[in-house]
């Protein structure tokens, strides 16, 4: 008999330890963009603030501590400055695992809005209404709703497939890590979940043949008090 007996099945309330495939997906730190209100694909995006360092960092610092992730087998990050500079930040708290940098992990591709303000954006190519049209793109050579989860759903079925039984981490953004809530839900693809993903959260999510769980969601280190 072990030290700690686990109650019986129908009394449980937690579920049986993670055996599947792990995805931990960490929203990149605070991003210029983010902080400027400026649509940052490939060219608008200058990579982190002062504040998303720092949160970065304080990450680091929580891993390193905790060595939680340091059973990880593979390290994605997306092509964008503000994930490749987290992930980047990152590695000696994920056993200094090599960057496998991913564009199909990007945040929605803005087309021809790259490097806009939003009041650009829709002064110029008007606010899409998703809701109501899913499949409008944001602009000229840029996503629609529908397009995005598409992209999103391909490149981490991919992954799931590549590493079987594995924890792996992804350092992307807020919106892939709704469509990838989306997958575990198994909402509808033009499902609008409007979460709320903090910088450099953690979000965890196994895949098994058994199905889909939610392991953690907006786990974040605090900073310290300056």
């Amino acid at each position: 008999m072990s030290v700690h007996p686990e109650p019986p099945e129908g009394f449980r309330t937690s579920g049986v330890p993670a055996s599947g495939t792990r995805l931990l997906m960490i929203r990149h730190g605070e991003a210029v963009c983010n902080k400027e209100g400026i649509f940052g694909g490939e060219f608008g995006c200058h990579g982190l603030t002062d504040l998303g360092r720092k949160q970065s960092f304080a990450l680091l610092h929580r891993l390193l501590m905790t060595r939680e992730l340091m059973t990880a087998s593979a390290l994605y990050s997306s092509t964008l400055p503000r994930a490749i500079e987290t992930a980047d930040i990152l590695t000696p708290g994920l056993a200094s695992l090599r960057v496998r940098r991913d564009g199909q992990l990007c945040e929605l591709q803005p087309g021809e809005a790259d490097g806009m303000s939003w009041e650009q954006v829709i002064a110029t190519y008007g606010e899409p209404d998703w809701d109501t049209d899913p499949g409008r793109v944001v602009a000229p050579g840029g996503e629609s709703w529908l397009g995005f989860y598409e992209r999103c759903k391909g490149a981490l079925e991919r992954i799931i497939d590549e590493h079987r039984g594995e924890l792996v981490v992804i350092v992307a953004h807020g919106g892939v890590i709704e469509q990838a809530m989306k997958l575990l839900f198994r909402l509808a693809p033009e499902t609008r979940m409007r979460l709320r993903t903090e910088n450099c959260s953690m979000t965890e999510i196994e895949f098994s043949e058994r199905g889909q769980r939610l392991l953690r969601y907006n786990d974040r280190a605090p900073l310290a008090a300056e």
